[in-house]
C-alpha cells in the first residue's frame, strides 16, 4: 500500500480512462458503443487468457477453481458485455453504480496485489489485476459521461438488489464447482464449500470488512434455527447480506446518482415540498 507501485497502478488507469474519454467524446454514439463493447469483451477473454501465466499455468486445481466466475468482480468482467447492450435502465445503473464501487475500491485497495509482493512470478496476474478492475469503473463510468446512460436517483435500488441477484449467481457457481469436484466436494454441511470465502456469501469471516458487516445483519440470520445443530453460529448464506447491502449500498448509490441526476432531484423535492404544504394547509 502507498508505494510506488500502488500509485503507479493508479496513474496508469486513471491516465487510460481520459485517454479514452478524449478520444471518444466526438465520437459517434455507434462508434463510442463499439470500442466500450470491445473492452469489455477484452476483459472477458482476458479472464481465460489467464490460464496460460503463473499461478494458473503452473497450477491446474487453481486454474480450475478460479476460471470460475467465484466474486464480484469476475461475476461481472462475465456479465458486463450482456449487459451494456441492455435496454432495461435498471440493469444499466447495476452496471454504473456496482461497476464504478466495486473497481474503484479494489484499486485503492488491492487486496490480491498485496498478497502477492514477494511472489515475482505471478507479477502478469498483478497487471491482469489492474487491467480488469480498472475496466470495470472505466467502461462504466465513460458509458455515463459519454451520455450513453444517464442514472437516476430513483432507481438506486438497483445497485443492492443487482448486487445481491449477481451473488446468487455466484453462489450457484460455487455450489456447481463443490459437485463437479472443482473444489472439494461438500461434506456433512450443504455450504461448506471449504476454498474461499468468496464475497461473503458464505459468512463474514475474520477481516475487518467482514466483521463490520456482521454487525449490521439482524441476529436471526447468525444461528442455525432447527434440526441436529440449532443454536450453532452459522449465517445463513446469502441471506445474512440482504441488511448490509440494502443499508451500505443504497446511501451510497444515491449520493452518485444526484451527481448525474441532481436537477431531476431538485425538481421532484420542490414539487413533494408544494404538494406537502398544500396538504397540510387544507
Amino acid at each position: 500500500m502507498f508505494n510506488f507501485w500502488y500509485f503507479f497502478w493508479i496513474a496508469i488507469c486513471v491516465g487510460v480512462f481520459f485517454g479514452l474519454y478524449f478520444l471518444l467524446r466526438k465520437r459517434t454514439q455507434k462508434t463510442q458503443k463499439t470500442v466500450l463493447f470491445c473492452v469489455l469483451l477484452f476483459a472477458l477473454l482476458l479472464h481465460f487468457l489467464k490460464a496460460l501465466f503463473p499461478p494458473y499455468s503452473v497450477d491446474e486445481s487453481r486454474l480450475y477453481r478460479d476460471i470460475w466466475f467465484i466474486n464480484i468482480c469476475g461475476a461481472n468482467i462475465f456479465l458486463f458485455p450482456f449487459l451494456f447492450f441492455s435496454k432495461n435502465k435498471w440493469v444499466k445503473d447495476y452496471m454504473f453504480y456496482i461497476g464504478v464501487f466495486s473497481g474503484i475500491l479494489a484499486m485503492l485497495y488491492p487486496i490480491e496485489p498485496i498478497q502477492k509482493v514477494d511472489q515475482a512470478a505471478e507479477w502478469l496476474d498483478v497487471v491482469r489485476f489492474y487491467i480488469h478492475h480498472a475496466i470495470l469503473w472505466i467502461v462504466p463510468l465513460l458509458m455515463v459521461l459519454l451520455k450513453l446512460h444517464t442514472p437516476s436517483y430513483k432507481r438506486v435500488l438497483s445497485a443492492p438488489t443487482g448486487l445481491l441477484c449477481v451473488m446468487l449467481f455466484i453462489m450457484l457457481n460455487q455450489i456447481v464447482q463443490s459437485e463437479l469436484g472443482f473444489v472439494p466436494l461438500r461434506g456433512d454441511d450443504l455450504f461448506a464449500i471449504g476454498y474461499k470465502n468468496t464475497s461473503y456469501i458464505w459468512g463474514p469471516g475474520n477481516d475487518f470488512i467482514g466483521k463490520f458487516l456482521s454487525k449490521l445483519c439482524p441476529n436471526i440470520f447468525k444461528f442455525i434455527p432447527v434440526g441436529e445443530f440449532a443454536g450453532q453460529t452459522k449465517y445463513w448464506p446469502w441471506v445474512w447480506l440482504i441488511v448490509p447491502a440494502y443499508v451500505l449500498v443504497t446511501p451510497l448509490a444515491f449520493a452518485v446518482s444526484l451527481i448525474f441526476d441532481w436537477k431531476n432531484f431538485k425538481a421532484d423535492a420542490l414539487t413533494f415540498k408544494e404538494k406537502y404544504c398544500a396538504w397540510k394547509n387544507a
